[in-house]
């Protein structure tokens, strides 16, 4: 009698031991699929084995700049994942290198071996854009479909969730500020989309219910100016501050004195970004490229932000919320 056993597919995720990849690879892991997670430190990505079972989920070592580390990382793998993208460059670490050169290399690595393609990018990535940021962005994008033209990408609004970079670093500064910054008077508007959303669209890709060959935007529910998500941290966290507007000269100047340091609240680099709404556009709505098409109904900020800024509380979890 003969046994046929079916081995679950190989699914590599450039990227996963960060704040999008741990939630990645948590849905490919609860869809039983291998998970192989390139990274620069894989003994800084342990925190992953336990989202899914014993040997399911291995990190390797893999440099995008280091073409064969790419190459090794994709062996066997049917699909390929690419989430690796940086806010502030430093050291070795360029927008050019990771965002464009790195693109294309997994991109390449991905139809040497046969495997499909998932890349997310960010939303406001125009190669006529002053920032730096965006340009690589979308020089990346246009690598990917060049070299795989079936390829899934997303482009993502900010994202948060529990290990975000935007809420929880303007929810800390309220613990010890009397004042929260806005910059250019806090209009730039953002279209905020929760972390475990994009996951899941990402998931869905792999499992090949998304159309490639197309880019699609991702925002939330709603859409937010930079005075309102101020506000809206401040009313989770129950802290009344004053917001002061920061004109777009001070912050180009701030943002040369701290683009020095090595983690900057501030570059020039995102003073360029945030002069620009960051919010799906008309044409992917009217072409049917946005989150909904994923059948995915993205969860509000009102929703999730009070699941993890309350512990930027005057007493935490045990701070007494009243009606008045």
């Amino acid at each position: 009698m003969t046994e046929i056993l079916q081995t679950p597919q190989l699914v590599t995720v450039f990227g996963g031991s960060g704040f999008l990849g741990r939630h990645v690879v948590r849905a490919l892991a609860k869809r039983g699929y291998l998970v192989r997670v390139a990274c620069r430190r894989p003994d800084l990505a342990f925190h992953l084995q336990p989202l899914g079972n014993v040997g399911q989920i291995q990190p390797v070592q893999a440099n995008l700049r280091v073409r064969w580390s790419v190459d090794r990382a994709v062996q066997g793998a049917s699909h390929v994942v690419n989430l690796v993208g940086i806010l502030h460059e430093g050291g070795r670490q360029r927008f050019s290198t990771v965002q464009e050169f790195g693109a294309r290399a997994v991109a390449e690595a991905a139809r040497a071996v046969g495997a499909s393609l998932t890349h997310v990018s960010a939303l406001g990535a125009d190669a006529n854009s002053p920032s730096a940021y965006a340009q690589t962005k979308a020089r990346g994008e246009k690598a990917v479909m060049d070299t795989l033209p079936d390829a899934v990408i997303y482009r993502p609004s900010i994202v948060f969730g529990p290990e975000d970079q935007f809420f929880n670093r303007f929810a800390n500064m309220a613990r010890f500020s009397p004042v929260l910054p806005l910059i250019g008077g806090g209009e730039t508007r953002f279209q905020p989309i929760y972390v475990g959303d994009v996951a899941e669209a990402v998931a869905r890709a792999v499992d090949g219910k998304v159309k490639g060959g197309t880019i699609y935007e991702l925002g939330g529910p709603q859409v937010l100016s930079f005075k309102q998500c101020m506000e809206e941290i401040l009313e989770v966290i129950d802290r009344k501050r004053t917001l002061v507007t920061v004109p777009w000269s001070i912050a180009k100047l701030q943002a040369s004195i701290l683009g020095m340091l090595p983690n900057p609240l501030l570059t020039k680099d995102q003073v360029l970004l945030l002069r620009s709404d960051n919010v799906v556009s008309k044409a992917a709505l009217d072409e049917g490229r946005t989150i909904a098409t994923v059948g995915i109904a993205p969860k509000s900020t009102a929703s999730i932000l009070p699941s993890y800024l309350w512990r930027y509380r005057a007493a935490g979890q045990f701070t007494r919320r009243t009606e008045a």
